[in-house]
């Protein structure tokens, strides 16, 4: 099954995203703007990565995929916790850097969220941001995060230690988020 909205489709991973995947998770931007960190990876353990990979009741993981571009991106959703409805958001990365102001973040998420919230009958998704990531600040507040917290000097990065927001979503901010920005109307689940 496929999630589409209104600028992306989100879909499986397949093995010809292996190698942007790998891209994603080599490249020195992304890894000073998230809050995880990575080891840098090789084709061969990127293509054991998939070899290995399988669906979990617990995690996923999706391309973000647009008409014109294609791949342009990763999303999903970890440590799902059926029992108390609760996920952990597994990150937004756009790996096309001219489609980062776009909106495609902003549609996946709430595509995303229409999934977990109406299909998966999820309450709660939670988050976190760099305090220096602007972008992913704004954009989570755009889709309806509300900033739960800090954790301070939480992360090490660029040679320092740096704080990290806490965030948090349930069902009610999503729904007001869904009418504001007039994804109330849309299918979003399709194939």
């Amino acid at each position: 099954m496929n999630l589409k909205g209104k600028k992306v489709l989100l879909r499986s991973i397949e093995e010809e995203d292996i190698e942007n995947l790998r891209k994603l998770a080599n490249d020195p931007w992304y890894e000073s703007m998230i809050v995880g960190w990575a080891l840098p990876i090789s084709k061969k353990d990127q293509k054991e990565w998939f070899s290995n990979y399988k669906i979990s009741s617990n995690q996923i993981r999706l391309i973000i995929e647009t008409e014109e571009d294609g791949m342009v991106g990763m999303t999903g959703l970890n440590a799902i916790d059926w029992k108390n409805g609760v996920a952990q958001a597994g990150g937004m990365r756009i790996i096309k850097k001219d489609l980062r102001t776009k909106g495609i973040a902003t549609d996946a998420y709430m595509t995303l969220f229409k999934y977990a919230f109406e299909e998966l009958r999820l309450n709660r998704i939670e988050g976190s941001v760099l305090v220096y990531n602007i972008a992913s600040i704004k954009t989570t507040q755009k889709v309806g995060f509300k900033q739960e917290g800090i954790r301070r000097e939480a992360v090490f990065k660029k040679g320092k230690y740096h704080d990290v927001i806490n965030l948090g979503i349930i069902k009610k901010d999503y729904l007001e988020k869904r009418q504001e920005l007039g994804y109330e109307e849309e299918g979003l689940i399709n194939e």
